[in-house]
């Protein structure tokens, strides 16, 4: 790209203009695989289903606190013998994964506990974030067109002139957490057993999600008496 010069009638200045937010996070993201065994393939298949039906109806129950619910992969898998002759199945172990996304996070701890409390259930995260279309994002980006102004006009006031045009502004762009998790998230796992009472609820505090934008811009400026 060529950058466009100044001229001694015209002189250019070229700045960048930077904001760094510190926000609370709107979503929050869970990973859950639920998984089978059995001798036979119809065992594996029923119980994988079974506790699948359990687990959607769980996370169908906490109505709007629950924003978006996916199936993800799913699979039965046949486990042969280590010895003997042929293609002999000792088992078949079965597998679905499940995505689902909260904003509220009120429910999320209570959620999150009874999940790991289910047979052959492992449940990650949370992975906190922000949602794509973020207030958070715009107002990064308007910090950093307002800083890239206000340095531009410190330069021109320090040479005793003023701006008196914008000759452009490139975004550079705003990062935040979104698409990337940040930070470690936890690891709940279930055993295959009955609970005889209520798990705790998890104490789940959000993670900051921390959201820069940059700019840089271009203004001409009347010429200074140097």
């Amino acid at each position: 790209m060529t950058v466009p010069h100044g001229t001694p009638d015209a002189p250019r200045i070229a700045v960048r203009g930077e904001a760094h937010l510190e926000v609370d996070p709107e979503i929050a993201r869970l990973g859950i695989t639920i998984a089978s065994r059995g001798k036979d393939r119809r065992t594996a298949l029923d119980d994988l289903t079974r506790r699948n039906a359990h687990a959607l109806d769980l996370l169908k129950s906490y109505g709007d606190a629950v924003e978006r619910l996916e199936t993800g992969s799913f699979s039965i898998t046949p486990e042969l013998k280590e010895h003997g002759r042929g293609e002999r199945v000792h088992a078949h172990h079965g597998r679905v994964h499940i995505t689902v996304e909260l904003s509220d996070f009120t429910a999320l701890g209570e959620l999150t506990t009874r999940l790991a409390d289910q047979e052959l259930t492992t449940v990650d995260g949370p992975w906190w974030a922000l949602r794509r279309d973020s207030p958070a994002y715009r107002e990064a980006r308007r910090q950093a067109v307002r800083e890239a102004v206000q340095r531009a006009k410190e330069y021109a006031e320090a040479l005793g002139t003023s701006l008196t045009a914008l000759l452009e502004l490139a975004d550079i762009g705003a990062e935040g957490p979104e698409p990337r998790f940040v930070g470690k998230a936890a690891r709940a796992r279930s055993m295959a057993y009955e609970a005889d009472t209520a798990a705790t609820p998890l104490d789940l505090e959000p993670q900051r999600q921390h959201v820069h934008a940059q700019v840089d811009a271009r203004f001409t400026m009347a010429p200074p008496r140097l």
